[in-house]
């Protein structure tokens, strides 16, 4: 049983050696490496960031500052010695607290920092700083740009604070806050947090046992940290004093998360259906400008990451500069999709549902009839799963509505409207849906067992039996696997009509009968989908298909094992049709479908690769 993970100081160790306990009869054994953990399965590795900024690096010389600024310096109270000529880097933030330093270091964090929670909230940080009064003086500038979160998101951890173990008890829950820990030496070691995924390194660290514990706050797994099926593989060190350099550590490098929060997703997507509606729908698209308009309008511009759109910020929040929007106004509101507000909906789940149905909405303006029927798909799923829930009053309540979305005739004509209705009805009930997979339920009720009744196929003799010449036909095929018409198949390369001559002799040669392979492959669509089907495609040619999906520099862990679920059923099967791709196992990864870890443009890309490979088994003079 893994129990737990320090760092074996040898007076300055070597790199970052670390005891993994693995408790035989109580007794630890093994001594892994960071790198071999990691690789074992059992750690995550970290990311590094080094920012710094020119004051952490270099601190503050007096002649360096503007006219203004050598005003200010001289006008602080600086004891009988007077003003200094400088304060070095090592000085900074241990008596001298620059205001805009520490703002520059939470805006890196808050921007470029892992989020959860669809990307709209921080995930757990320990902040590493200088001294009790540094620490302090981060929460309060952390406050004053985020006073939504203030008193409870970011909290002062530390020996000098007051009910510091129930702080830490609260930072240890996935949820709940605070979700940033500013640490002055409690939280370096001895604290277990698996959800830690941003570390920020707001002093120097000369120790290097200490800094590979401090390191190793990040380590932990935490399954479906970010959403179902997506685990914490790695966490980041925002560096902003020189430690990396100062041990000579290259971690593998980051630029932070990249990837648009939900709440900026939906933003785009309720600018991009106003600007679609134009004059129709007017109570929509009223409704969706108020939305926006209440989103702008609660943006602080005090915080950092506001600051530098204050002027756009100013405008927006005024209701009548809504009345008319251009595209330069458009691309100005763009710009602001991104920034914090204090508009907060927690609802995740219900957030993602608001995105399917405006993505749906758009789809329909725009004339989109693919993306349109794959996301109709998937609210249908949503409404059918939820249908299963009416145990829960204010599922049941809305009984009615989901049996009607769950169905086709709600879908034939639906309007705009229509769909905004369902949305608003529904979105708080999506958390309901199950995640995981159910699990099998075994029963041993008795059953009775009907009279039997002789049914002969048309256009099948009795006797033949399909099973039967499957399974001769499979075995045959097999053991003639170098057969280079078979080869083709396999690899998916374009069967040619000589080949599907070649394909049909084989089936002959196993044993089966002319018209048992007419049935066959009529049940199919054609003789080369039928042999697919039984001999499967080979895991390099499905592997190759997708190839570019399964580059971890550019695709997400969970983008890549939704992928090889891919793969692996194309190996077995042959052949794969889209619609597989809303159902188990890739729903137990992704709840709504691909469109749950994939942009339109990919999700197209694999749907599109889907059809190509069947295409291959299918002569052209045939298809």
């Amino acid at each position: 049983m893994l129990v737990g993970l320090t760092a074996t100081p040898k007076d300055e160790v070597d790199h970052n050696t670390y005891r993994l306990f693995h408790l035989e009869d109580g007794v630890p054994t093994d001594n892994y490496s960071l790198d071999e953990a990691v690789d074992a399965g059992y750690l995550v590795p970290p990311k590094g960031i080094s920012v710094g900024t020119q004051f952490l690096r270099s601190g503050i010389r007096y002649d360096d500052l503007s006219e203004e600024e050598k005003d200010q310096w001289d006008a602080l109270d600086w004891g009988d010695d007077g003003p200094p000529d400088e304060v070095g880097a090592e000085e900074l933030n241990r008596f001298l607290f620059n205001e805009d330093t520490v703002d520059k270091v939470l805006e890196t964090l808050m921007v470029r920092g892992y989020k959860v929670a669809g990307g709209d909230r921080l995930g757990k940080t320990i902040i590493f700083a200088k001294s009790q009064n540094h620490a302090e003086f981060i929460e309060k500038r952390f406050n004053l740009a985020y006073p939504e979160h203030a008193g409870h998101f970011a909290r002062v951890i530390t020996h000098g604070t007051p009910y510091a173990q129930s702080l830490i008890d609260d930072f240890s829950i996935k949820d709940k806050a605070p979700h940033i820990a500013i640490s002055v030496d409690m939280l370096d070691t001895s604290i277990d947090v698996p959800e830690v995924v941003n570390l920020v390194f707001f002093k120097m660290v000369r120790s290097k046992s200490k800094f590979w514990q401090m390191i190793g706050r990040g380590t932990r797994l935490s399954p479906d940290l970010f959403g179902p099926g997506e685990d914490k593989k790695d966490f980041l060190v925002f560096d902003f004093c020189g430690n990396l350099e100062f041990f000579g550590q290259d971690l593998p490098g980051s630029q932070g998360q990249v990837q648009k929060s939900l709440s900026q997703r939906l933003f785009e997507s309720r600018l991009g259906l106003v600007t679609a509606l134009k004059d129709m729908e007017p109570e929509l698209r009223s409704s969706t400008i108020e939305t926006l308009y209440e989103f702008v309008a609660g943006m602080n511009l005090d915080n950092f990451v506001v600051r530098p759109h204050r002027k756009a910020v100013e405008e927006f929040s005024d209701a009548n500069a809504w009345a008319s929007l251009t595209s330069d106004t458009t691309d100005a509101l763009l710009r602001l999709a991104g920034l914090p507000s204090a508009v907060r909906d927690d609802d995740e789940d219900a957030k993602r549902f608001d995105l399917l149905v405006l993505r749906r909405q758009l789809a329909q303006l725009d004339g989109d009839a693919v993306l349109a029927e794959r996301l109709r798909e998937t609210i249908q799923l949503i409404a059918t799963a939820l249908l299963g829930k009416t145990t829960i009053p204010s599922v049941a309540e809305q009984a009615v509505l989901l049996e009607s979305v769950a169905g086709d005739e709600w879908w034939v004509d639906v309007t705009l409207p229509m769909l905004e209705l369902a949305r608003l009805r529904i979105r708080g009930l999506v958390r309901f849906v199950e995640k995981t997979t159910r699990n099998p339920v075994y029963t041993d009720f008795e059953d009775t067992l009907g009279e039997g009744v002789e049914v002969v196929l048309a256009g099948v003799t009795p006797g033949t039996n399909f099973e039967r010449f499957r399974s001769k036909a499979e075995a045959y095929l097999r053991e003639h696997l170098d057969n280079l018409a078979l080869q083709r198949l396999r690899r998916n390369k374009q069967l040619t009509p000589s080949d599907l001559t070649e394909l049909e002799g084989m089936l002959v040669a196993s044993g089966g009968q002319p018209i048992g392979i007419i049935w066959a492959t009529d049940q199919v669509g054609g003789l080369g989908l039928a042999l697919r089907r039984l001999v499967g495609l080979d895991r390099s040619a499905a592997t190759e298909a997708f190839e570019s999906y399964l580059d971890s520099t550019r695709f997400s862990s969970d983008q890549i094992r939704f992928v090889s679920l891919i793969v692996d059923e194309l190996t077995k099967n042959g052949i794969m049709e889209p619609a597989r791709l809303f159902e188990s196992p890739y729903t137990d990864h992704a709840p709504t479908g691909p469109d749950y870890f994939f942009a339109d443009s990919d999700v197209d890309v694999i749907v599109g690769t889907l059809r190509q490979i069947r295409e291959t088994a299918v002569p052209a003079s045939v298809a």
